[in-house]
């Protein structure tokens, strides 16, 4: 059993369908025909218990006296047995002793229970039976008792002898093994039917399977992730709804695809630069070294600083690049918890006057906390205080508020020209009159990344008298937990 049903796992499903819609259909089918089959036997005995039952009520008492005082010299058509080809007709005493009728051609095997009659009426119409006669033909037998009077026959009251009457089987049999092959055969016909038919539904219902199959069999062996999956406007089934995620999931596979290919892309090519600069400065100093020159001590600490820089520059560089790998797909859990966002601005203020000694920077920091990573939330901060410092010109001043969950950074440097806001926070971009300035064009990226992590919003925006103003909002409280429950 284990076995046939691990082979029937092992089927494909069409197979499988087609096989369960033949088993239901053949239940189904033969519950039918074996009902059949009984309700017409049911029938055809009724039939020959009544033709018993009408043969008995047209006997006469004289021709039951005249049978007992000479079985063989009565008339047959008197005992009202001739309208069958074959009958049986007995008289059977008490004793068990028998008295064959003249029609009959046979004797009915003589059972107990048709001596009891006899000895015992049952006020009904008697007793009917199967049973069989001295040459083992099937019978239906009834067996009633008589009495004589004058006038008809009269049943179900004491007497001496029990009439015996019987009709043959045969031909009642053969109509029901007629029947019962006639529905074996449609039945047979009905069950390939039904797994034909199973077969062609499970094939049109697995149709859009075997299509998705084939689209998932193609991204393994192509990586095309830009295949789709046809589905109707208008259908919700279950096999469009799984369509419908298989195109979802392709499509963003791919997008993510081309995101990772665009990040290595220009990962290379900002690395290129720093890395040109390192090789060209350490091959002048090794080359120096191998021939013997000294550079003048001037231009060595220029050479070294350069690599100083640059080495700093890659450190920085590869810093944002693992900060921009990591999943896209929210906060980690287990680093965010509720963080005072005044001290973490305070603490990006102290770096960022650190970085311009010269410049004023002036701020308005009101409690606020917030649910987020605290590295990644103060790293964010710090990038769009570079960004301030970076762009303001020589003495220049910086405004920083933090009201009410939200976040303002002006400066007064060049700002930004409209057709580059929308691409300020994208990857690796930098303004074309900032290329010539230190950086990787990943700050705003990672800024952009952890406020939407962090269920916020962040946009740049020019300043009504020039230069540029930052705004990032966060959900959060003024006062932290439990006093008042972040959203």
């Amino acid at each position: 059993m284990t076995r046939l049903v691990r082979r029937f796992r092992s089927l494909p499903i069409r197979s499988r369908l087609a096989l369960l819609v033949a088993a239901a259909v053949a239940f189904a089918v033969a519950a039918v025909s074996v009902t059949c089959w009984f309700i017409v036997q049911g029938k055809l005995y009724d039939e020959i218990d009544n033709d018993l039952r009408s043969s008995i009520g047209t006997m006469r008492s004289d021709d039951f006296q005249n049978l007992t005082d000479n079985c063989r010299q009565t008339p047959s058509d008197a005992l009202g047995m001739g309208t069958r080809p074959k009958s049986y007709g007995q008289l059977v005493r008490a004793d068990g002793k028998v008295c064959l009728f003249p029609s009959s051609t046979a004797q009915v095997e003589v059972r107990g229970e048709d001596k009891d009659v006899a000895k015992n009426p049952v006020p009904d119409q008697g007793r009917i039976r199967d049973g069989t006669d001295n040459e083992g033909n099937r019978l239906r037998v009834l067996a009633t008792a008589v009495v004589i009077k004058d006038g008809p026959l009269t049943q179900g009251v004491a007497a001496d002898y029990s009439l015996v009457v019987a009709l043959p089987l045969k031909g009642t049999q053969s109509t029901l093994n007629e029947l019962a092959l006639i529905l074996l055969l449609v039945s047979g016909v009905g069950v390939l039917g039904a797994g034909a038919a199973g077969l062609a539904v499970a094939r049109a219902g697995l149709r859009p399977v075997d299509e998705l199959t084939e689209a998932v069999e193609h991204v393994a062996r192509t990586e095309d992730l830009h295949i789709r999956i046809p589905v109707a406007d208008d259908s919700e089934d279950e096999i469009a709804r799984l369509s419908r995620s298989f195109n979802s999931m392709t499509s963003a596979l791919a997008s993510s695809q081309e995101l990772q290919q665009q990040l290595i892309a220009d990962a290379g090519h900002e690395l290129r630069t720093p890395l040109t600069s390192l090789r060209t400065n350490i091959e002048l100093l090794t080359r120096s070294e191998e021939t013997g020159r000294p550079i003048p001590e001037a231009d060595r600490k220029a050479l070294l600083a350069s690599v100083k820089a640059q080495m700093t520059e890659l450190a920085a560089l590869i810093g944002d690049l693992q900060e921009l790998s990591r999943p896209d797909t929210g906060q980690h859990a287990d680093r965010t918890q509720i963080v005072a966002w005044q001290d973490t601005v305070e603490s990006a203020l102290r770096r960022a006057r650190l970085r311009g000694p010269e410049l004023t920077i002036m701020a308005d920091i009101e409690p606020w906390y917030v649910r987020a990573e605290p590295s990644a939330l103060e790293r964010a901060v710090v990038n769009i205080l570079d960004n301030a410092v970076k762009f303001s010109p020589e003495n220049g001043t910086i405004e920083v508020r933090l009201v009410d969950g939200v976040l303002t950074v002006r400066d007064h440097g060049p700002g930004i020209p409209a057709d580059e806001l929308p691409h300020v926070f994208d990857r690796f971009w930098r303004s074309p009159t900032a290329r010539s300035l230190p950086g990787s064009g990943l700050g705003l990226s990672i800024v952009a990344r952890t406020v939407q992590q962090g269920g916020g919003e962040v946009s740049l925006s020019p300043a009504e008298d020039g230069g540029t103003v930052a705004t990032v909002r966060l959900p959060g409280a003024a006062a932290p937990p439990p006093e008042v429950p972040l959203p």
